[in-house]
């Protein structure tokens, strides 16, 4: 029988209410490829700028701001698929942009790392504990890292406390409850507080970004005393500048894409 409506303004369908979704069949671990392979695309852009405070001591080479950004991939895409943008942008990056790092695979390596660690920060379910491997294999580099030089290069623990002070800080913030702080914070109608959010976010994991890359890089330089000291008053204000850039371009990013409705991907942290 057809369908007939009495004319009424206030008239409601008696049926069953429909739900009409969209739905994409190219996709990875929930997130569109064609999202993967745009933000895969920024982080390689974002590798050919350096970030101009600061230099990769006893390499000559600067950070790219391409730093910045690894953390909101894996916010923006969840863990899988954020860490393969990440990993795919970053190694385009070495390529076209080798004067912004030392050693292309501990790069590869920590972008990864980074888009995996961003994305496990809201996970729920069967993948609510993810971020407990990822933190041993975190603390398994800082032992590494810092042992190597107590241990084999002879420096003072105190010298490495202070030079390291990104990173053992980073560890602790993942490891304590302000992880899933900053998670709820990004999930937040207020941009300010999503702002925070970024902010101790992209400290942490882009702490956490340059823990694994400096672990394998350290194998390699093994820089001495006079270094980590020199390290210990530049590196949290550099860092702190990766933080802003971050945030400001997070805000940005988020609040664009609440605005248009575009289709979160499905593990999504925003």
């Amino acid at each position: 029988m057809a369908y007939q409506h009495d004319g009424s303004p206030n008239h409601r369908p008696s049926g069953e209410e429909r739900r009409i979704e969209r739905l994409s069949m190219a996709s990875i671990d929930g997130a569109p490829v064609a999202y993967l392979v745009s933000l895969a695309a920024v982080v390689a852009v974002l590798a050919l700028i350096p970030i101009p405070i600061t230099f990769v001591l006893g390499s000559g080479r600067n950070f790219p701001m391409s730093q910045s950004f690894y953390p909101l991939a894996g916010w923006l895409l969840g863990p899988v698929a954020g860490g393969l943008a990440d990993a795919i942008g970053a190694l385009i990056g070495v390529f076209i942009a080798p004067h912004t790092t030392t050693y292309a695979p501990a790069t590869v390596l920590g972008a990864a790392l980074g888009g995996l660690a961003a994305g496990t920060m809201a996970a729920s379910g069967r993948r609510r504990l993810w971020w407990i491997p990822l933190l041993i294999a975190f603390i398994g580099f800082y032992l590494w890292y810092g042992g190597r030089a107590v241990v084999v290069n002879g420096v003072p623990w105190t010298s490495v406390a202070l030079g390291s002070f990104i990173n053992w800080s980073s560890l602790l913030l993942y490891a304590l409850p302000t992880r899933t702080l900053f998670a709820r914070l990004l999930r937040d109608e207020n941009l300010t507080r999503v702002g925070v959010g970024l902010f101790g976010g992209t400290w942490m994991i882009a702490g956490l970004v340059h823990l694994a890359t400096g672990a394998v890089v350290y194998t390699i330089l093994n820089y001495p005393n006079e270094v980590w000291l020199a390290i210990a008053p530049v590196a949290p204000v550099e860092h702190a500048f990766r933080c802003i850039v971050g945030t400001t371009i997070g805000v940005g990013v988020i609040s664009g894409l609440r605005a248009t409705g575009i289709v979160k991907p499905l593990h999504a942290a925003y």
